[in-house]
Parts: structure tokens; sequence; C-alpha cells
């Protein structure tokens, strides 16, 4: 009876804890940035949780989200794309840049949006604002990986802070 009862106990734990586990306690976003000096330009991908990402487009745009469903990838590439835009701003040697948008894709976990900027030879400065869910979660915070010439730089923005300026 004893060992009845603690294996009802023991797999109570073990429920708890893995439900505990499907819930992230934690809202981060990363974004890579990378400069491409063999073709002049920034290759940027940004990886956002896809619970949450679908929840703050909803906030954000009044519509119905569903960024895994293949057959409405053509309206859902419209929304990533100007929610990231909005949210991600970059300032290459002092000259703020429109990101091209190149596409997105899950990846286990998250959903991560691709874009490019062309006609960067050399990058000697960077300012970064990234404020990507910030408005969906007060505990968001952003992690940046700068790589130019092969050196990364890294640095990790905490809601309310959204703005990080890098030289070389």
């Amino acid at each position: 009876m004893r060992s009845i009862i603690y294996k009802w106990l023991f797999l109570g734990l073990i429920w708890t804890m893995s439900s505990s586990l499907v819930k992230h306690p934690i809202y981060v976003s990363v974004t890579e940035i990378e400069h491409n000096a063999k073709d002049k330009t920034l290759e940027i991908s940004c990886k956002i949780f896809t619970d949450d990402f679908e929840k703050a487009l909803r906030a954000a745009y009044k519509t119905h989200v569903d960024l895994l469903n293949p057959s409405e990838k053509t309206a859902m590439d419209k929304l990533v794309s100007d929610y990231v835009k909005k949210h991600l701003v970059i300032n290459a040697n002092g000259k703020a840049q429109q990101l091209q948008y190149k596409g997105y894709e899950q990846i286990e976990e998250g959903i991560y949006s691709y874009y490019q900027v062309d006609n960067i030879p050399t990058l000697k400065s960077i300012t970064v604002t990234d404020n990507v869910l910030y408005e969906y979660q007060t505990q968001q915070m952003s992690l940046l990986h700068i790589t130019v010439d092969g050196k990364r730089q890294s640095t990790r923005l905490v809601n309310p802070d959204d703005k990080v300026s890098i030289s070389y």
C-alpha cells in the first residue's frame, strides 16, 4: 500500500514539474546581426518564442494569427515583417537603415525572422533599438549578438532599456 502511495506522489510530482516546464518563465528575444564584408551587407535574424509572438501580434493587429499554418504564410509574412521593422531599428555608421524582410521559419519553439541591409561595405559603428515584445511583457529582455570581422559582441537589453551603441 505504501509503495502505491509513493508511486502516486512521485507521479504527481513529475506531472507538476513537467507542466511547469511547458511554460517558459523567461521572456526573451535573440537578435543576431552579422556584417558580411564580401557581400557588403548586414544579415539579421530575430528569434522570438512562437506563443509569445503570436499573442503580441494578435494584440497589436487585432487579427487572427497562426504563424505555423502554411496556408496563412503570406498574411503572416506581412505581420511578422511589419511588427519587427517597427520594433527593431538599426543605424549603421550613423545612418538609419531599412531592413529588407527575407522571411521566417519555425525552429523548435521559436520563430526566426530574417532581414538584410545592403550597401554596408564596412561597419564602424552600429546603434540598435530593440524593443521586440516590450509591450507584451514587462519582463521582456532582448539579447543582441553583433559580429563584425569575426569578432562577436553581445549585450542584453532589459525592458524598458531598448538601445545600444557599439563602435568598432
